[in-house]
């Protein structure tokens, strides 16, 4: 095991089932990973499958995944089956959609080779002229407007299949508390701009002004720039949203070469 991480507390916000990875690197740099999901991900109930049932795919030139879960609910959606996903092109917000896509047996036609959101996507020339083609967007409940405003302002007609959706999650905050209290710890990994409302609120105002001075990592400049707002002090932006590159920073930090 290394030791780059010199034995810092580094608090993990994923959903539980998504930080594994990033918990197993942490350690094996010699950190220790502070577990504290601040969002869960699930499936929507039967009433709100029933209200938003999955369009004819066979009316739709492209399929767009916005992120994992979405391919995972998606086939949960329909019972595992993908035959008939194969009825349209597919495209995906990011490597780790494409790959989640690749793994279930789905040929993904278009991802971006940088860039990691619904920018990056957009600006791949083949969403440039999309004039009367029909385009399905697959995600949670909620999310971001850009991909649908953008490819309906380029003429395309753009509809929703929402199949999961985010909640805050009902976690014992004894443990962070008692770290922020000793002063403890080190680094806040976000990567996600609701995990990181729901981590103020979750804590409290009580609170507050013990997380904001703690170094925070982020994946976007659309995060960093929500963290700025709430009130943070210390914010690195990863060159990447992996968890290689969300490791690194982390690495910088305590080591002092991120100020």
């Amino acid at each position: 095991m290394n030791n780059a991480l010199k034995g810092a507390h580094v608090l993990v916000t994923r959903p539980e089932h998504q930080a594994d990875n990033l918990c197993q690197l942490i350690e094996q740099q010699g950190g220790v990973a502070v577990r504290f999901p601040a969002l869960e991900i699930v499936g929507l109930d039967a009433a709100s499958m029933a209200t938003n049932p999955l369009p004819k795919l066979s009316n739709f030139q492209w399929l767009i995944f916005t992120s994992a879960n979405a391919v995972n609910f998606a086939l949960k959606a329909k019972g595992g089956k993908i035959g008939s996903f194969q009825a349209a092109q597919i495209a995906a917000i990011g490597k780790a959609t494409a790959a989640e896509l690749h793994s279930v047996g789905l040929e993904v036609i278009l991802a971006p080779e940088n860039g990691y959101d619904s920018e990056a996507l957009l600006a791949m020339p083949q969403l440039q002229d999309v004039n009367n083609q029909a385009i399905l967007i697959i995600r949670g409940q909620g999310g971001r407007e850009q991909l649908a405003l953008t490819l309906r302002r380029r003429g395309a007609n753009v509809e929703y299949w929402e199949v999961y959706r985010r909640i805050m999650p009902d976690v014992d905050c004894s443990r962070l508390i008692g770290l922020l209290e000793q002063g403890l710890l080190d680094v806040i990994i976000i990567t996600s701009g609701e995990a990181l409302q729901n981590l103020v609120v979750m804590l409290g105002k009580n609170y507050k002004g013990n997380l904001t001075i703690i170094p925070l990592v982020v994946v976007s400049d659309r995060i960093r720039q929500l963290a700025a707002e709430l009130g943070f002090k210390l914010i690195a932006v990863t060159e990447r949203p992996s968890d290689t590159a969300i490791l690194d920073t982390a690495i910088a930090i305590i080591n002092g070469r991120d100020k």
